[in-house]
């Protein structure tokens, strides 16, 4: 039997290294993406669909064919947006337009796929990327930590309300990751000062150093295979221990 599955943001970083990881011999994966270009190196097995991961069409969409594929057995809420807000500085208007924008993802994403599994009456398991911001937020990531710290919350919400059903809802939790958009960042920098946000983060993590988009998304593939069957409601922190240490060197004033 082939499984499907859905990864929204999946084109790249995070997201990408899912869809590669839940690939396997046989299995296909929807990836939702707003930019078609970020799935150019997509191979037949997975299936593109280019949209706002919050818009329920879309969602229901990615769903859709992620059955026509084999039964859906997992979904993974990835897609976010990036964008400090401060509420001193910005409209209010606009700190809330953030907040709801990343919580919508997780929200729309579980909800599509909840109907799904309980429609065709099989098991199935969610992951929502979350973040060590949830827990340890930095000055100026409200909106972001905000909306983390609320889907962890749904999480656990979910996985009360449909374990019941055999649908488990678990989070992961990262803390700075290898992805395009982190080397995009250090790459911003002059040598000097791409050493020094290096050394920063192998200080605020305990074991020396980020985490590579693969190791977070073995924790993701994992928590949605049978070997993690009796795991419901739980984050699982993939930080290499920055949330347990709490330095946190991007604090600000």
């Amino acid at each position: 039997m082939s499984f499907s599955y859905v990864v929204t943001g999946g084109g790249r970083g995070i997201g990408k290294a899912v869809v590669g990881r839940l690939l396997g011999e046989k299995d296909t994966v929807v990836a939702v993406e707003r930019d078609p270009d970020a799935l150019s190196w997509a191979g037949p097995r997975v299936v593109p669909v280019i949209g706002d991961a919050a818009d329920e069409e879309v969602a229901a969409w990615a769903a859709d064919l992620a059955q026509e594929s084999g039964t859906l057995r997992g979904w993974v809420n990835n897609a976010a947006v990036f964008r400090d807000a401060s509420v001193h500085s910005e409209p209010i208007s606009e700190v809330r337009a953030l907040i709801t924008a990343n919580l919508d993802l997780a929200v729309v994403g579980c909800a599509t796929a909840v109907r799904h599994f309980l429609a065709a009456g099989t098991p199935g398991a969610i992951v929502n990327i979350t973040s060590h911001q949830a827990t340890r937020a930095v000055p100026g990531s409200l909106p972001y930590a905000t909306a983390k710290a609320a889907t962890e919350g749904l999480t656990r919400s979910l996985a009360v309300e449909y374990g019941r059903h055999g649908i488990r809802v678990n989070a992961v939790a990262p803390g700075s990751v290898a992805t395009e958009r982190y080397e995009a960042f250090l790459a911003s920098h002059t040598p000097e000062g791409r050493q020094a946000v290096e050394e920063q983060l192998a200080r605020l993590h305990p074991l020396g150093r980020v985490a590579s988009p693969a190791e977070v998304a073995s924790v993701v593939a994992h928590l949605l295979s049978d070997e993690a069957a009796f795991v419901n409601g739980a984050t699982i922190p993939v930080d290499g221990g920055r949330t347990v240490l709490g330095l946190d060197p991007e604090a600000r004033e």
